[in-house]
């Protein structure tokens, strides 16, 4: 029987679920010439111990394997591979810099319109510029078709230019966030952020008249995009604002006549709480705008205004792209939500 350990391997770092790892082994195996028509597959148990990992899951790999033809079963004989010509799915190497609520909708997105034209590998590197780094260095030798980044990073920037130049143009997709630096002929789906929020703001305009001052919560050592503050300063300065720019809210008292801008949840939370505390009405004598649309900012307080980008659209048109061969550098557009709060 052909030793399957030296062909089916899974990476503890990786997002992409256990039993699609396998699969994608056994796809990558076949394409290889590793695995041929009429190999025994080893038996359920035999693999969940070898490989140390759950019956369950080596379960669900064998039934996925079974799903597209590729094994069949015969009682009391075991799985036997069956079918080795079929169409050849792109490689897809995924980073992205965290999870969370956005991120999980561009996940979807990307996921339900590449569909089954693609075998994905997920890593998760949590800005950490040494884990973007190990994770790229190791595996841009492999015989990806295209490798997306969301490129966000606490520290390191510089640096992290120079890891992603080591991807070939042709196979480099950026998503959610341009890096300049980066030429070339590849594709790209972002966010304009100092466009979005000085065109936002445009169009808040009268809203926002009656407050005398913009404030918006940057906290120090942020991985967002600093276009952010170029647009608010842009916007303020072009319509006579005063402005300032609050790297903390822990000791800062809020002012009347203000409206404050917080790009993080936990700030969004934090400025609610002290506003009530200082007996302040919200939308009347202080004015909250929130970054990112959420089902729970359109309720709270009657409604958060909010500046969002399409997420969906994010994570769908990239995939488009990378179907459609399209090298194509696209903006996606961006949201308004006018509510009480401002």
């Amino acid at each position: 029987m052909k030793n399957f350990l030296k062909i089916l391997s899974v990476d503890e770092y990786s997002i992409t679920p256990k039993y699609l790892q396998l699969v994608n082994s056994v796809l990558l195996a076949i394409e290889n010439g590793n695995i041929v028509e009429g190999d025994v597959m080893p038996s359920i148990n035999d693999l969940s111990f070898a490989l140390d990992i759950s019956r369950n899951t080596i379960e669900r790999f064998y039934n996925e394997l079974k799903k597209s033809g590729i094994m069949r079963t015969v009682p009391g004989k075991g799985a036997f591979i069956q079918k080795t010509d079929f169409d050849r799915p792109l490689k897809l190497l995924l980073l992205f810099n965290k999870l969370s609520t956005h991120k999980k909708i561009i996940y979807d997105a990307f996921v339900e319109t590449i569909g089954k034209s693609a075998v994905i590998d997920f890593y998760v590197y949590n800005n950490d510029f040494y884990l973007f780094k190990k994770i790229i260095t190791e595996k841009v030798k492999l015989d990806y078709d295209k490798i997306i980044i969301v490129p966000y990073f606490i520290e390191n920037d510089e640096e992290s230019i120079d890891v992603i130049k080591l991807i070939p143009r042709e196979k480099l997709v950026i998503m959610d966030k341009l890096v300049p630096q980066i030429t070339g002929k590849y594709i790209a789906v972002f966010e304009d952020f100092e466009g979005d929020i000085f065109n936002a703001l445009v169009k808040l305009l009268d809203p926002l008249k009656k407050y005398d001052c913009l404030k918006i919560v940057f906290p120090s050592g942020t991985y967002h995009s600093n276009g952010i503050l170029t647009g608010f300063r842009h916007f303020c300065n072009e319509h006579f604002f005063e402005y300032e720019i609050v790297n903390s809210l822990a000791h800062h008292v809020i002012t009347t006549k203000t409206a404050y801008i917080t790009v993080v949840e936990d700030d969004l939370v934090h400025m609610i709480q002290a506003a009530r505390a200082q007996g302040l009405e919200i939308g009347v004598e202080v004015g909250i705008i929130s970054y990112n649309e959420t089902a729970i900012k359109q309720v709270i307080l009657n409604g958060i205004t909010t500046i969002s980008t399409d997420f969906n659209l994010l994570g769908s048109k990239t995939a488009e792209l990378i179907l459609k061969k399209d090298h194509k550098k696209i903006a996606v557009p961006f949201s308004i939500h006018h509510r009480p709060s401002l």
